[in-house]
């Protein structure tokens, strides 16, 4: 994490210089175009006011809390977003812990209380579909009007959209991933999107065929659709990123019937990263997963695979 960001849990014991900033407010799930026009906002009202730029988030995520036994669906671990959002200026982080208690404070109560009270926050800006408070009660206009009524600011940020008039959103990305389109997943994050892990040890079978792999899990990231991707490695070497191929999937052809898992081959390297902290980032899909004859059909097109990723990446 950069080390000008600051990241708060506990509110109770806040620094004075993390107290009467001017805050973003949201999700910020992937740091997105559309979330990063709202940063920009609450960046030019935080120098205007001179006073730090800070951001109001939840952990976990309330879509986590409310559905816990849905698919992952994150396009950024915490420690992603925290990058991201240091990347934009942001100098304080107050990741309030969603749980039962919060889900039940009314959005009257969640701005005079947290918002005012415990942060004083000088002036809030949010989106244009920002929604909170029991129930999903509170509502970009419920929120200027409590802050105007103390004497502090709101700015409502209105929909950012894409060339093709598309709105900027999470959703939006994750239906491009979904569909097996990351070149258009990166137009609307404005980066390639990236899954992040620890590499674990696996079967080795590359190995024996000439492509050795890094194996990563998911975690909480949502699935890309399962296939072979061109890819670009970040963590394997100081200071750059380097070409590869990928692939994402159940492996059917090996037995299948596994958790997903990200299978990454990375061009013109050797060495060892099991346990290493490695960023795999979707730059083409080159094909569906699909299930071969046996082992040396698989060698084959993994060969094919390679070549096309290597003209893509080139």
């Amino acid at each position: 994490m950069n080390p000008a960001l600051r990241l708060h849990r506990d509110l109770d014991r806040l620094p004075a210089a993390a107290r009467g900033t001017v805050a973003a407010i949201g999700n910020f799930d992937g740091v997105h175009l559309g979330h990063r026009a709202v940063l920009a906002v609450a960046a030019e009202m935080a120098a205007r006011q001179g006073t730090a730029l800070s951001v109001v988030t939840f952990e976990p995520h309330p879509r986590r809390f409310f559905k816990p036994a849905e698919p992952p669906f994150r396009l950024a671990s915490v420690r992603r977003k925290l990058e991201l959002l240091a990347q934009c200026g942001v100098r304080h982080v107050f990741a309030l812990r969603f749980n039962a208690a919060l889900a039940a404070r009314t959005a009257e109560a969640f701005v005079d209380e947290i918002l005012l009270g415990r942060l004083d926050l000088a002036a809030i800006v949010a989106g244009y579909d920002f929604a909170f408070g029991r129930a999903r009660g509170g509502t970009p206009a419920t929120l200027a009007a409590r802050m105007d009524r103390a004497g502090r600011s709101a700015h409502i940020v209105a929909a950012a959209t894409a060339d093709d008039a598309a709105v900027y959103s999470s959703t939006a990305v994750r239906a491009a991933l979904a569909a097996g389109d990351p070149q258009r997943a990166a137009r609307l994050l404005g980066r390639p999107y990236a899954i992040d892990g620890h590499v674990r040890s696996g079967a080795q079978r590359g190995r024996t065929i000439g492509f050795p792999t890094a194996n990563l899990g998911l975690g909480a990231h949502v699935p890309p659709a399962f296939g072979v991707y061109a890819v670009r490695v970040e963590g394997a070497v100081p200071g750059r990123s380097v070409a590869g191929v990928a692939n994402l999937g159940v492996r059917p052809t090996v037995g299948g019937g596994l958790a997903p898992q990200l299978e990454a081959h990375l061009f013109d390297f050797s060495g060892d990263l099991y346990g290493r902290r490695l960023r795999v980032a979707f730059e083409a899909f080159l094909r569906p997963e699909r299930k071969f004859a046996d082992f040396a059909a698989l060698k084959d097109q993994i060969a094919v695979d390679a070549a096309a990723a290597r003209k893509i990446l080139a």
